[in-house]
């Protein structure tokens, strides 16, 4: 049997982000909210390093379109004392409400008895009087949902009723969504903040039909990106650092009238950590180990040249744990004129 918090309207949080000014080397909250009439969890999931502003979802784009972070998860929320101020008052709420009879009422009561006479089921026994006697030697956890998650119903999945974990130790396993270092290495990952994608050019900004366009980045131009989410509470304390290395340049033209260099657009880093090679003068009959060939006028306008960086993305966390995460994306668009190459006859 699962008594759903839904029973007392004990959802999981709006979670609300602090407007905290963050950025490279920044960092920045994200809390539960609270209510006259839930159960909140209080996220206390902190973000440093390359983050978005005010715990906003970063811009990197996962390469793999079935990874998705965590739309909820559980988190250490009141200790017992705490918590049965809490609870004890929002089930008397929830029993004096107008219709609360039938199955409600009956799921009223069965909550009442879960948390005050040890009334439980085979895998989630109950509590004696709020579990009082061991205040301070751990807390009841509740679920969190992620405010970044702009699914609805994933976002309020995590309804089991608040549960008791004693200090140091693990969630019970049916708890899946427990927060882990792993969880919180795919938040991490959520809200990383990857540097803008502008390559050198040469020609700069206008270049010629059929004439080579040298496209390069600089090996001072990026870097490793590390981005750590920690959550930190009595007796509870776990983080996880993403860090992502770019690997490699693709080169989208804005335009089919166009060859890019190498065949396949994608332009891999040097062994110095650079990409392409800048244009020197007597390198004009040369083809460029990264670039792109025009072969159409972009008339009045410009062609939209797209730079997109892959990077790889690993973490490690809490424990000694770590492991890889998809590969992410990010890229910018820059202008590109191209004009024809004008000849004169004699």
């Amino acid at each position: 049997m699962v008594l759903a918090t839904s029973t007392l309207v004990l959802a999981a949080p709006n979670a609300a982000a602090e407007p905290v000014d963050t950025g490279k080397g920044g960092s920045t909250e994200q809390k539960g909210g609270s209510n006259d009439t839930g159960i909140y969890a209080a996220a206390r999931i902190t973000y440093s390093g390359s983050v978005a502003k005010g715990g906003g979802t970063g811009n990197v784009t996962s390469s793999d379109v079935n990874w998705t972070p965590p739309p909820c998860w559980y988190a250490p929320y009141l200790g017992a004392e705490d918590f049965k101020k809490k609870m004890s008052k929002d089930i008397e709420n929830a029993a004096s409400a107008p219709g609360m009879t039938g199955h409600a009422g009956a799921a009223i009561g069965e909550t009442k008895r879960h948390y005050e006479d040890e009334y439980g089921w085979t895998d989630n026994p109950g509590y004696k009087d709020y579990n009082v006697e061991k205040d301070g030697e751990g807390m009841f956890w509740a679920g969190v949902e992620n405010p970044n998650e702009p699914d609805v119903l994933k976002r309020s999945s995590c309804t089991a009723l608040p549960f008791w974990v004693d200090n140091g130790e693990a969630p019970p396993p049916r708890y899946e969504e427990a927060i882990t270092p792993e969880i919180l290495a795919a938040l991490a990952y959520q809200h990383m903040q990857l540097p803008d994608t502008e390559v050198s050019l040469a020609p700069e900004e206008t270049t010629k039909v059929n004439l080579p366009t040298w496209a390069w980045l600089d090996r001072a131009v990026f870097d490793e990106v590390r981005a750590t989410a920690a959550l930190n509470v009595p007796g509870f304390a776990v983080q996880a650092t993403t860090t992502a290395k770019p690997v490699s340049l693709k080169l989208e033209p804005g335009t089919e009238d166009a060859e890019p260099y190498p065949a396949s657009g994608e332009c891999t880093f040097n062994a110095d950590g650079s990409i392409g090679e800048p244009y020197a003068k007597g390198k004009a009959d040369q083809t460029p180990p990264c670039g792109i060939e025009y072969l159409r006028s972009s008339g009045d306008g410009t062609y939209a040249l797209r730079a997109t960086i892959t990077w790889e993305i690993a973490w490690t966390g809490t424990g000694g744990a770590g492991g890889d995460l998809p590969d992410g994306t990010f890229g910018d668009e820059q202008a590109v004129t191209v004009q024809e190459i004008q000849a004169v006859n004699r």
